[in-house]
């Protein structure tokens, strides 16, 4: 399961090989600050991914106060009458509503669902999913599908919060913004510094002292990525139904690659071919894209300081650069037709071209054709015209793809 953000996030992972998508509209999830999709959009994403064979989630996962609930009952409608596969909720208002409607839903990790008693009263209420707590280790996991027959799902690449599933309040306390509303700006990312006050009676100490320290080179609140593409073999014996990416704020070429090597991954096992090498092969295709180091989570027993980021920002082995446009594209010939707005590109480079409807496409540039003339360099302001095998379109951005 795969996360879409918006309409290029959504194509590039229905062609990367997502089983199923989830996705927010433009409130009541978890994701607020995520592109979103409108509530009238709903008929043609879930048309788009029945032609793909791929599965729509809608995500209610945010808390739900009175005055909502005329909103999330229209939502709710609007989801059942476009053809969404199911709800992914957390606030039992909204599976009531589900109910109401007629509409499977699943429980949101935001539950901490991490033992078979609370699964099973989900699904006394009807849940047909729950999306285990992140908190859950692997033999956890195995001990609560033996006693269960609820679908479980997982977390197995993406973003990890500091807080227990997610449910913090640094971001409401500092700035306002509820991560329980899906509006978390992540101050826990950042580096801190400590402050202390030494002296306790001005009359008889000497006056207080100011003294600060930095907390050490880790950011001791920022948690590692969790990556699980070198057990991935575990968790699909351990009897888990839906592995879930997380990244719907992230961008469309990061969801495009971590989809296509879980899908890589996936299929290699059920071939018998997931070696170990293999594995060294697929990590070294995810550190790539965005990634602030990797951890394994909880799935072994809870996270050492090791498991926590030494740097704000990316840990990417590649970065992406805006170099241009596309102007046409030529079905017949499979020619892509762009025009470089800055930077220069010469052949053997890496590209990337995205769009909402082209989703992502990477090639390596073999060629490059300038005003009728093959050259081996292209420089700001040119136009020229390329081998593609993947059709793309007007407006398309381009990008150049470089070592870090």
């Amino acid at each position: 399961m795969s996360p879409a953000g918006d309409w290029t996030m959504l194509t590039a992972v229905v062609k990367a090989g997502a089983n199923a998508v989830y996705f927010g509209v433009e409130k009541l999830n978890m994701r607020a600050k995520a592109a979103n999709f409108k509530i009238d959009e709903l008929p043609e994403i879930v048309s788009f991914c029945k032609k793909n064979s791929v599965r729509t989630y809608l995500t209610l996962n945010t808390i739900v106060f009175e005055e909502e609930l005329d909103e999330v009952n229209e939502i709710i409608s609007a989801a059942k009458n476009s053809g969404v596969n199911r709800i992914i909720c957390w606030d039992l208002a909204v599976a009531m509503k589900c109910k109401e409607h007629k509409i499977p839903f699943c429980i949101s990790t935001q539950a901490s669902v991490s033992n078979s008693a609370s699964a099973g009263f989900y699904k006394s209420i009807g849940a047909e999913r729950i999306v285990l707590a992140r908190e859950c280790s692997l033999e956890e996991i195995k001990k609560i599908r033996k006693n269960t027959d609820l679908e479980m799902e997982a977390f197995v690449h993406g973003a990890m919060c500091v807080a227990v599933s997610g449910r913090c309040f640094m971001s409401h306390h500092l700035f306002g913004k509820s991560a329980n509303r899906g509006e978390c700006i992540q101050p826990c990312r950042r580096e801190y510094s400590v402050s202390a006050e030494l002296g306790l009676d001005k009359e008889i100490y000497d006056p207080i002292i100011k003294k600060s320290m930095l907390i050490g080179d880790d950011y001791v609140l920022s948690a590692k990525d969790l990556c699980t593409i070198e057990f991935i073999d575990k968790l699909i014996e351990a009897g888990i139904n839906s592995f879930k990416i997380e990244g719907r704020k992230r961008s469309p070429e990061y969801a495009a690659k971590v989809t296509s090597v879980y899908r890589k991954a996936i299929d290699l096992y059920y071939e018998k071919k997931l070696t170990d090498e293999a594995k060294k092969n697929l990590l070294k295709e995810l550190e790539e894209v965005y990634n602030r180091g990797f951890s394994s989570g909880f799935y072994f027993g809870k996270p050492s300081s090791e498991d926590y980021a030494d740097i704000y920002g990316s840990k990417a082995t590649k970065r992406k650069e805006y170099i241009g446009k596309v102007l046409n594209y030529y079905k017949r010939n499979k020619i892509a037709y762009i025009k470089l707005e800055t930077g220069n590109l010469k052949t053997d480079d890496e590209i990337m071209i995205t769009g909402p409807t082209s989703g992502v496409v990477n090639l390596k540039l073999e060629k490059i054709l300038l005003e009728e003339a093959f050259v081996d360099k292209a420089i700001k302001g040119d136009k020229i015209t390329f081998p593609c095998e993947d059709l793309v379109r007007h407006n398309d951005a381009v990008y150049i793809i470089s070592q870090v």
